[in-house]
């Protein structure tokens, strides 16, 4: 769940570790810290741990240096803005050859203008023969322009597929979350926007957040690398029981949501406990040693879009309802029309 108090420690130990390292407080260098403080790239965990261990500088050409290795939306800007130069380039030689072939095609419409004159006059059939020779030179020579042209242009349509496809590939990575490899919040936004207008159409929409137990006890026990495991576990889980336009994402730290799109709440809760039940089953287990450290479960709250309602309004709500999970005993899912969450309302007031 988003904890106001949580988010605000990670900043304050961001804006501390800078400060420390003397560096500058922009916001490209925040984000590196802050995702170091939070602990969720382990990429940037494990680097920018050296560095500071080892009392390193962090210089700017090592802050870029990690953005670029570290950050997808870093290495998604340079990749699109080498892609755009590629574009440009390419963009700039078809127009050069399509303004070279319309030249040469205004040349030769010229030579059968003045060519026709010349028939019109009085001509001997010595110098008939010598025009006619002169025009089917000229019509081969265009027919040889006008097919290395198609050529060139069936060249450049591929480039431009395979400018196509990488742009494809780079906003699939702007997207997908590095360590988990599935959707990544922006993509969890994009896919919300889209849900509320299915739902104000009449489309059923239901939201389904989910939290890890106790993540922080396998983080403190077992270090990071094997929370990492842990996340890709479960992350393989909720990708395992989705399909179609539903999005599996994740939405931070150990949160996940999912957005099931054509799906009543009774079906999305059905879902959410088909989730926690493959979770359950899985165990973690020590790769040097095959020990077994132990089994992970989840917590679920469930909301459906109400038409008009924003999206905050139905993250509130299942957020809400995954409190109630986790305040009722945990590994378990609650939806928006259990009686408990009435129940901790009422005790909340």
């Amino acid at each position: 769940m988003f904890n106001q108090d949580r988010e605000q420690a990670f900043a304050k130990t961001a804006l501390a570790l800078m400060g420390g390292a003397g560096v500058v407080a922009t916001p490209e260098n925040f984000e590196l810290f802050y995702a170091y403080a939070s602990g969720e790239n382990p990429a940037i965990a494990q680097v920018m741990g050296a560095v500071i261990n080892a009392k390193t500088p962090f210089t700017p050409e090592l802050l870029s240096d990690l953005r670029l290795r570290c950050l997808s939306g870093a290495r998604a800007a340079v990749a699109m803005e080498s892609l755009g130069g590629d574009m440009s380039s390419l963009i700039n030689d078809v127009l050069g050859k399509l303004e070279s072939s319309a030249r040469e095609t205004a040349d030769y419409k010229h030579t059968l203008s003045a060519a026709t004159g010349e028939l019109d006059s009085d001509r001997n059939p010595a110098d008939v023969r010598k025009l006619v020779e002169g025009l089917i030179a000229a019509t081969r020579a265009m027919e040889q322009r006008t097919k290395a042209l198609e050529g060139e242009l069936q060249a450049s349509s591929q480039q431009v597929c395979d400018l196509r496809g990488k742009l494809d590939d780079v906003r699939k990575e702007s997207m997908t979350d590095p360590l988990t490899h599935i959707a990544n919040r922006k993509a969890f936004d994009e896919a919300m926007e889209a849900g509320r207008k299915a739902a104000d159409a009449g489309d059923d929409v239901c939201l389904l957040m989910c939290d890890i137990d106790h993540f922080k006890k396998f983080n403190d026990s077992w270090g990071h690398q094997t929370g990492d495991q842990v996340l890709r576990l479960v992350a393989s889980c909720m990708a395992e029981n989705v399909k179609g336009r539903d999005t599996a994402a994740r939405y931070g730290g150990e949160e996940f949501a999912v957005l099931l799109r054509g799906t009543t709440l009774q079906s999305a809760t059905m879902v959410a406990d088909q989730i926690r039940s493959t979770v359950e089953t899985k165990k973690l287990v020590k790769k040097s040693t095959g020990d077994v450290l132990g089994t992970i479960t989840i917590s679920i709250g469930v909301a459906k879009f109400a038409p008009g309602e924003t999206a905050e309004a139905v993250i509130r709500r299942a957020d809400a309802c995954l409190y109630g999970a986790k305040h009722s005993g945990r590994n378990m899912v609650i939806n928006q029309d259990d009686a408990r969450i009435a129940a901790l309302e009422t005790s909340a007031a």
